[in-house]
């Protein structure tokens, strides 16, 4: 058992294994006061390696995270895939179905754009501030690529990513974000949960603008992506 920090928010773990308790090495921290506490049962783990050949431990990582990310809503953070980068200060999301190209995408901005690093390769989570902004936060949790650094920013865009001919940007509308974010969000636990957390897309909608980049797989992209986005 041990207690962390992610997003601002203590909780306490009740882990099985210590595989997840050293994946969040870097955010542990004191006993004390917790917001809530998780645990996983044994046939929560069981029925999460009927999705491959995972580890018992690793299966009870993955529980771990999608049970803090229901408590989360509460605290005004939630869960969205995207792949981070942080540069100058300023946080910029990219959003892709799987296959289409997150990573690569993210390999290039850290190529091409200066001072760029990664704030979370795959499973960043997002808070919404009371003046209507959003920051975004590390989290223990960052892909197959192990992409992430234990540092927050302020978010200034977001981008969905296509794959394209050739390179091109364009604004998207709030209806389009919308239909687009509610396939990247977690959204799930009980009607209460999932009321706050579709809340809290609302507000992640209205926090900064979007864009839809059709790409190719080139140093052009990223600079495109980014000379863009900067804007915001």
């Amino acid at each position: 058992m041990f207690v962390m920090e992610l997003a601002g928010v203590r909780m306490r773990i009740e882990n099985r294994f210590e595989f997840v308790e050293k994946q969040c090495r870097e955010y542990v921290c004191e006993d004390g006061e917790v917001a809530f506490s998780v645990a996983v049962t044994e046939e929560e783990i069981a029925e999460e390696q009927k999705n491959g050949d995972f580890s018992a431990a690793y299966c009870e990582s993955i529980c771990v995270y999608r049970h803090i990310c229901e408590q989360l809503a509460v605290h005004n953070v939630f869960l969205m895939h995207s792949s981070v980068l942080e540069v100058d200060g300023y946080a910029y999301a990219f959003t892709a179905k799987s296959g289409v190209g997150k990573s690569t995408h993210t390999r290039l901005w850290l190529k091409n754009v200066p001072r760029a690093r990664v704030l979370n390769g795959d499973k960043p989570l997002y808070r919404l501030e009371p003046d209507g902004s959003v920051t975004v936060f590390g989290t223990p949790w960052n892909g197959k690529e192990n992409w992430g650094e234990k540092i927050s920013a302020p978010l200034a865009a977001v981008c969905f990513l296509e794959r394209g001919a050739e390179n091109s940007i364009r604004r998207a509308e709030e209806f389009e974000a919308v239909g687009r974010l509610a396939h990247q969000l977690y959204l799930r636990g009980d009607r209460t949960l999932v009321n706050q957390q579709l809340a809290l897309m609302d507000g992640l909608v209205r926090a900064v603008p979007y864009y839809v980049l059709a790409c190719t797989i080139s140093d052009e992209a990223a600079l495109l992506a980014w000379e863009t986005m900067r804007k915001s």
